[in-house]
């Protein structure tokens, strides 16, 4: 039996194998977009901040925001395999998002994948339009989505595996019982220099393969507070 019990996977440039958030702003949005998330990197300022930002330069119908995710952010086409085996071996796996949102459920259900958790932060249409976080934490707004709480309530369960490739996803993976870091993505050098133990992965066949091993689980790497840690103004 697999070792973990339960699986939380980043959406964005992992189920997803586009970044589907960029490729909305490089559309819709404005040119100064990445700025913003250049600042966030170098931390002068707060993924909520951010986030509000951005979301609020994407101004087109919701409909046409979603039907270009469609066209252009394919989910990786072994994922749906992944999540079968996974439900198969009772493992529940969650989507945790700190993008828009809101083209998460209608990509999974176009490649006809169901039973998966998501959470992710909440997209709320208007003049401009903005965000709720939902799955944020209570007091820090360095993340939008939390992953460190969400790895830390999956916890209760047993065992959490991490799959992830960004920035954002460090502050899962430090908590996670394995992480797993997808090959030449940020997310394997930001665990190389803070120590954190990651499995390398290309395809979620990887992922199960792993998993499918009767290894020992590195075990999170902790550490308080959280790195990304930013107090609400």
């Amino acid at each position: 039996m697999p070792a973990v019990a339960s699986v939380l996977v980043d959406f964005d440039g992992t189920v997803c194998l586009h970044e589907a958030a960029a490729h909305l702003l490089e559309r819709f949005g404005e040119p100064e977009w990445p700025d913003y998330d250049d600042a966030w990197a170098r931390g002068e300022i707060d993924g909520h901040s951010v986030l509000l930002a951005q979301a609020a330069m994407l101004r087109a119908p919701l409909d046409n925001l979603i039907g270009y995710a469609l066209r252009h952010c394919p989910i990786d086409p072994t994922f749906g395999p992944f999540v079968t085996w996974c439900r198969d071996h009772g493992i529940p796996v969650t989507v945790v998002s700190d993008g828009f949102g809101f083209y998460i459920p209608p990509l999974l259900e176009a490649y006809g994948i169901d039973g998966v958790e998501v959470r992710t932060n909440s997209w709320r249409p208007g003049a401009p339009p903005s965000l709720g976080f939902d799955n944020g934490h209570p007091e820090c707004a360095g993340c939008g989505t939390c992953k460190k709480l969400l790895v830390e309530g999956a916890a209760a369960r047993g065992p959490v595996a991490f799959v992830g490739e960004g920035p954002s996803d460090r502050f899962g993976a430090r908590y996670a019982d394995v992480t797993f870091a997808k090959v030449g993505q940020p997310l394997i050098d930001i665990c190389e220099t803070e120590r954190i133990p990651y499995v390398p992965w290309t395809t979620f066949d990887d992922v199960r393969g792993w998993l499918e091993r009767p290894e020992a689980l590195p075990g999170p790497a902790g550490g308080e507070p959280c790195p990304g840690w930013r107090a609400r103004s």
